[in-house]
This record gives structure tokens, C-alpha cells and sequence, in this order.
């Protein structure tokens, strides 16, 4: 019988961190493991977030046999919506991460057929030819799991965010004794997080958070405001035990942080007394000794709570001289001059702010070099796959392959699109298939490509120049001209440049022979920069009397 191949491509997640996403293929038959988004560079003005292209799953979705989301971060479900809009495939995800995705789901207004179903950590399901076997992993947020993939070809092992957390706050660590099974049975292929492969040692328990933030709310004298991810659900239970040990409430502020507190509590993820946990508007009339607001915008987000409570734009209270904001949270890369903006502005308003750089309140889900080291002797895998990071993290991940013997050859270091095959337990490279970004921009999707996301960016740069031209439909002669700017230069300093503008466009009209509206378009692009070295954004209308 003839062998088939086993085609592992991804979608997201390589050369970059978050929209994680890869697909596993064999034969007729599509597995698809997490749709996640990412947060936009901030040169991508007005994009809201980031997904990944899923052009190849389009003519391919009746073959999807099924989604398996790891856990329940934004970079892992924050596509979800979108995917299911194009590909009606049953999903799998733990209780926690369903709860999360159906809220997600329903709070922004998706319309899916497909069904949802519950999976557990140690739990095996049947996905066309694919047997996976769901296996806990410790991260930043509960109920969180790798993948064992069964197929015709062999076992590959997908760890979705792991970390080897002696001491987690749920007190289940990660399943090391699985890891070792699949090892006894021979993985074919490891695919395996990356995040913090440039970090020697161990990642830090989260266990060491409770001290810096019970010394934190010992010495706050006024309000505490927490900044974290809505999904942190692990950082909500060490808040509120902070909060009870120094005699203080604690309210959720904020839909998504609202909803995922709900979720938790509902299905037993956290466990505290209902009384420790006030509205709102409770918590603003009490005496701001007595009170944590949690809230969203660790990453500076300016739509979050706490963005808007930097630019005091936020309905619902405004920061005071003496509350003390403490952001429990790792700056997403890329997102680290945003995060200290925020900081600086809330300085400024009289808070005392506490973030990671000045105390441990925060402590990365992911492995750090040692860990990384020890899930490789684990498992032992024939071919490694880093996933889940930018270029330089998966490079420092390979290194780390080849000092516990891997040999580079059975390393693949490849890029979002590329396809990774795999036939008579060999592996080689595919062709490549588009894995770019697809940017979504209020209710459009995709309708934004990084053509207008440039010229956004000039916009906000140079600003632009536009010219109404009317034109004499007989002679062709120039019968009126009018320019318009904003954002380049001031009315004083631009009359003598349009003027001269004017005359040349005058002399361009009577000899062109072409296209005008591009002539004209040329002509002061070139102008402007000679006389300014700038770049506006030009416009040019033509009509004709």
C-alpha cells in the first residue's frame, strides 16, 4: 500500500508572537490546531487586531474534520469567530476555554453553526484519521493543554504554552509522566513554544506573585487599580486572596474581565467567598483603603479601562493622587512603548504604578531555557518543530535543540505558509502556501492591505495635498485650480509652494498628452519634496467644464 503524507503547515505563530495557528493534514482530512490574533505593530494605524489568512482552509473546509483550541489566551481563540465564519467544523477545547470562547463568541456578535464540544486534559478524541490525546500543561492560565497526534505517519507532539511549574496556583502541574509515554512510543515531530527561548534558566512559579502583591497592598494607602489579561484567571484568585488578607474588596471592571471572573467562579477554577467580590458602584462609594479595581490594559491598549484612565477619558472613575497601579503583566514584544507610555501618563496624574521591571507581580506561562532543555530529554523527538515566537526566538530554540544533541538537519526553522511534510518517517520541506496577515478594521475584514495601512502612516506623517482641477473640456486649457492640505504645512508657509505649484501644473496641462490625473499626481509629489523633503499623501481631482 502506498504511504501517505502527513503535512504540517502554520498559519500563525512563526516569526512572530501571537495569531497562532497550524494546520495538520493527511490525505483527504484537516486538523486544525487554535485560530489566534495578534495585537497590531503600532505604525498599523486603526487596525484593531490582526488574524490569520485563511485563503488555503476556504475550498478545503469540508474536508476540516475538526478544531482543537489549547487554551483560552486571545493569541490562541481571538480568531476563532472569524474562522468559523468560513469553516463549519466541530470545535474541542477544555471546560474553561469553551466557557471563554462561547463568551467571546456571543459578546461580539458571531453567527457559527458549528458545535462545541468539551474536551479534558487526558481525555483521547478521534478526528478523522487523527487520535489526539489532550495532556495538561502548566501556563498563565488554568486548564490549559498540549497535544498528542496520533496519525498514519507517527506521533507529533504540539505543547500549545507550557511551563514546568512545580508549585501552580491550581496546584496541577504539567503532565510529565505523559510526555514520557509519548517518548516511549517515538515521537515522529515536536512542535513546541518558543516564547522565551532566549531566557536562560527557569520561569519563576507563579507562587512568588502572592508575596509581591500582599507587600504591594500592605503599603498602598489609597485605591489599588490591578492591570492584567481578562483571562488571567489565576492572577484574579491571587488578587482577591491579596485583597482579603489586608481587608480590602475587590470589583471586576470591564465586560471581558466581568464575563471571564463569571466563568471561572461558575465552573470552579476559582474558589473564594462570593462576599470578597462587589459591584462597581459599591466599590466607588466605599473608602479607597478598602478597595482593588481589576481591571484590563496591561498592554496599553487605549480602548482598555486603563488606557483610557492614562488619558482620563474613562466615564466610569478617573485615577487619584494616591491610588497605586499595579500592572501584573509581561509587555507583549512590540507592545513595550506603548505599556511605558501608559505608565508615564499615569505617573503623571499622581498614581504610584508598580510593574515588573521594579517587582516580581508578574512571572511569564512560558519555559525558559532549562525547561526547554528538560521537555527535549522528555520526550526525545526524531524532528523538531519551534513554534510560537519570533525569528530570534526559534533560532535560539534550535540552539538549544543542538546542545542536547539534535542534530540541525532534524530542525525545521520555517516561517508562517511553510509547508513541513512528512513520509516514511522522513522530513522535508514543501512548497509554500500565503500566510500573511489579514487585518481586521472595525466590521471589515480583510478589506484593509498593507497598501492603505502605508499610506495611514504617511497620513499621520506628512499629511496629505489635494487638488481640484477644472479643465476646459474643448481646449483643454486649465480653468481653475484649488489645493487643499492638512497636516503638512501651515497656511503661511504653503501659500509661495502652492502657487508655484499652480504655475506648473498650468505649463503640465497644455502639454500633456497622457494620462493628466497621474502626470499632475507626479508632478507635485516631486515638487514638494524637492522644496520640503517631504511625503504627503496626494490626491488629485479633475473635472471637466
Amino acid at each position: 500500500m502506498k504511504s501517505k503524507t502527513l503535512r504540517i503547515i502554520p498559519l500563525g505563530g512563526l516569526g512572530e508572537v501571537g495569531k497562532n495557528m497550524t494546520v495538520y493534514e493527511y490525505g483527504e482530512d484537516i486538523l486544525v490546531v487554535d485560530a489566534g490574533m495578534m495585537f497590531p505593530d503600532n505604525d498599523m494605524i486603526g487596525i484593531d487586531y490582526i488574524i490569520p489568512d485563511f485563503d488555503y482552509l476556504k475550498d478545503k473546509a469540508h474536508r476540516v474534520k475538526g478544531i482543537i483550541i489549547t487554551h483560552g489566551h486571545e493569541d490562541h481563540t481571538g480568531a476563532i469567530g472569524h474562522l468559523l465564519a468560513e469553516v463549519n467544523a466541530p470545535v474541542y477545547a477544555t471546560p474553561l476555554t469553551r466557557g471563554m470562547i462561547e463568551g467571546k463568541l456571543a459578546r461580539r456578535g458571531f453567527h457559527y453553526k458549528s458545535a462545541i464540544h468539551t474536551i479534558n486534559a487526558g481525555e483521547t478524541i478521534h478526528i478523522g484519521p487523527f487520535k489526539v490525546e489532550a495532556f495538561h500543561v502548566c501556563h498563565s492560565i488554568p486548564d490549559g493543554i498540549g497535544l498528542g497526534i496520533e496519525t498514519p505517519a507517527g506521533l507529533v507532539v504540539h505543547t500549545g504554552d507550557y511551563k514546568f511549574d512545580h508549585t501552580p496556583v491550581d496546584n496541577w502541574p504539567t503532565d510529565y509522566a505523559k510526555l514520557a509515554e509519548f517518548a516511549r512510543r517515538g515521537i515522529l515531530a515536536l512542535l513546541a513554544d518558543s516564547t522565551n527561548a532566549e531566557r536562560p534558566g527557569w520561569t519563576p512559579s507563579e507562587r512568588v506573585i502572592d508575596d509581591a502583591l500582599d507587600k504591594a497592598f500592605q503599603n498602598a494607602e489609597g485605591r489599588i487599580i490591578v492591570a492584567t489579561f481578562a483571562s488571567l484567571i489565576s492572577r484574579m484568585q491571587q488578587v482577591v486572596a491579596a485583597a482579603k488578607k489586608n481587608g480590602r474588596k475587590v470589583a471586576f471592571v470591564g465586560m471581558s474581565m466581568t464575563e471571564n471572573y463569571k466563568i471561572a467562579k461558575k465552573l470552579g477554577y476559582i474558589d473564594f467567598e462570593d462576599e470578597l467580590v462587589i459591584p462597581l458602584d459599591n466599590a466607588l462609594n466605599m473608602k479607597d483603603d478598602k478597595v482593588v479595581l481589576m481591571v484590563t490594559g496591561s498592554q496599553g491598549e487605549p480602548m482598555s479601562i486603563l488606557g483610557r484612565l492614562a488619558t482620563s477619558s474613562n466615564k466610569l472613575f478617573d485615577i487619584k493622587k494616591g491610588d497605586t497601579v499595579i500592572l501584573s503583566s509581561h509587555p507583549i514584544p512590540g507592545n513595550e512603548e506603548m505599556v511605558y507610555r501608559v505608565v508615564n501618563k499615569l505617573l503623571q496624574q499622581g498614581a504610584d504604578v508598580i510593574y515588573e521591571a521594579i517587582a516580581p507581580v508578574h512571572v511569564s506561562g512560558h519555559a525558559s531555557q532549562e525547561e526547554i532543555k528538560l521537555l527535549l530529554h522528555l520526550t526525545k523527538p526524531k524532528y523538531l518543530i519551534p513554534i510560537h515566537g519570533e525569528i530570534r526566538m526559534l533560532k535560539q530554540h534550535a540552539k538549544l535543540a543542538m546542545e542536547v544533541g539534535i542534530a540541525e538537519d532534524r530542525i525545521a526553522l520555517v516561517e508562517n505558509g511553510q509547508v513541513i511534510e512528512f513520509k516514511d518517517g522522513h522530513m522535508k520541506l514543501g512548497g509554500r502556501i500565503p500566510g500573511g496577515y489579514v487585518f481586521v478594521d472595525g466590521s471589515g475584514v480583510g478589506d484593509v492591505d498593507r497598501s492603505i495601512v502605508r499610506e495611514r502612516e504617511i497620513l499621520s506623517q506628512d499629511g496629505f495635498v489635494l487638488l481640484n482641477l477644472t479643465i476646459d473640456k474643448r481646449s483643454s486649457a486649465l480653468l481653475d485650480s484649488e489645493i487643499i492640505s492638512r497636516g503638512f504645512m501651515s497656511g503661511a508657509d504653503s501659500a509661495a509652494l502652492f502657487e508655484e505649484i499652480k504655475k506648473k501644473i498650468q505649463r503640465l496641462v497644455k502639454q500633456s498628452n497622457g494620462n493628466m490625473q497621474k502626470d499632475v499626481q507626479n508632478l507635485v509629489k516631486s515638487v514638494v519634496y524637492d522644496e520640503t523633503k517631504r511625503r504627503p499623501v496626494v490626491f488629485v481631482t479633475i473635472s471637466r467644464n
